[in-house]
């Protein structure tokens, strides 16, 4: 592996840390979550697995590794939407083109995030489905977080729509429940003090 080609990865992967997250900006949210803190979370969320938690004995570094590497070609293509226009074939097409271009900078280490992404994208293990939960409910609470930041109550709501009923591990079903639960508290609060 030649130091130059790791730092050309490390400048790729340091974009990260500055591309805001699409889907917010979209939606006109200030000062909104970049994508390397979005996989940031996720990442910290695979510590949560417990013995008590976790009756499927998933693989929790498998599971972070796929949760650091489940974005990393938006540092080349950038953070595509379904509201970019751009065909999921071809979305697809160009995230695997910018994560072989990655994969050749960083040798063996590249192929095996290569391989993660891939594992991740065709949902071929239970750390990639479980993978797929935490990118979605970091979505969740990320969007509850801003209706909170901006008292605006359901504002958000098409990201919990998009998401509803497709969680599949028992824990993150329960942080699910929580999160709606406070979110439903919310609202009846915002309301009952003629906030909104």
């Amino acid at each position: 592996m030649e130091n130059k080609k790791i730092l050309e990865f490390l400048e790729l992967v340091g974009r990260l840390k500055h591309v805001k997250r699409t889907g917010w900006v979209i939606c006109d949210i200030d000062e909104c979550e970049s994508i390397a803190g979005h996989m940031y979370r996720m990442g910290m969320m695979t510590f949560l697995l417990t013995e008590g938690n976790d009756p499927s004995k998933l693989d929790r570094f498998r599971c972070l590794q796929i949760a650091l590497v489940h974005d990393l070609a938006e540092c080349i293509v950038g953070d595509i939407t379904p509201h970019c226009g751009i065909s999921p074939e071809e979305k697809h097409r160009q995230e695997d083109e910018a994560m072989q271009k990655i994969a050749e900078l960083t040798g063996f280490a590249g192929d095996r995030m290569y391989e993660l992404y891939k594992e991740y994208e065709n949902q071929s293990s239970p750390e990639a489905k479980f993978a797929k939960d935490l990118d979605r409910y970091d979505m969740i609470l990320q969007a509850f977080e801003y209706e909170k930041r901006e008292n605006a109550p359901k504002r958000l709501q098409e990201f919990f729509s998009a998401t509803e009923g497709k969680f599949q591990h028992p824990f993150i079903k329960g942080l699910v429940q929580e999160l709606y639960s406070q979110r439903e508290e919310f609202e009846k609060n915002t309301f009952t003090n003629g906030m909104v």
